[in-house]
């Protein structure tokens, strides 16, 4: 006599929630490791941006003689300012970026720190603060 037996096929209901229990578990470890990282590395890419403009200005005070003015701004290293002759650019391979933040970086000339102030405010935008929220500057 054949009985009518019928094979289950999938999961449980309780299988699944037993996976979705350990995803979640690893994504909760996880991802907060994750997210630090990526703001060391904006942090880095802001370092690095700082240290190609103090290169430019470097070779724009070679040819010109003198540091492009607090309102010439870092814009002086990709357009020539008006008035100035020996101008050689442009200095950078791309346009002035952003900070890793999406704002402007603020230069200054003559700096409070030296010859010209390079700063980005960091994630908040604000002075001061600490960790993602320090300012990244040349001096």
């Amino acid at each position: 006599m054949i009985l009518n037996q019928q094979r289950a096929d999938g999961f449980t209901l309780l299988e699944l929630l037993v996976v979705m229990v350990i995803i979640g578990l690893l994504a909760g470890y996880v991802a907060p490791r994750y997210f630090a990282e990526v703001g060391k590395s904006e942090v880095k890419v802001a370092r690095a941006q700082i240290d190609a403009f103090e290169k430019a200005l470097e070779s724009y005070r070679l040819d010109v003689g003198r540091l492009p003015t607090s309102e010439q701004g870092l814009d002086a290293l990709m357009t020539q300012p008006s008035g100035v002759a020996k101008w050689r650019g442009p200095y950078l391979k791309k346009s002035v970026p952003p900070d890793p933040w999406g704002k402007a970086y603020q230069y200054k000339q003559p700096g409070e720190h030296g010859d010209f102030d390079i700063v980005s405010l960091g994630r908040d935008g604000k002075p001061g603060g600490q960790g993602d929220d320090a300012d990244i500057v040349n001096w």
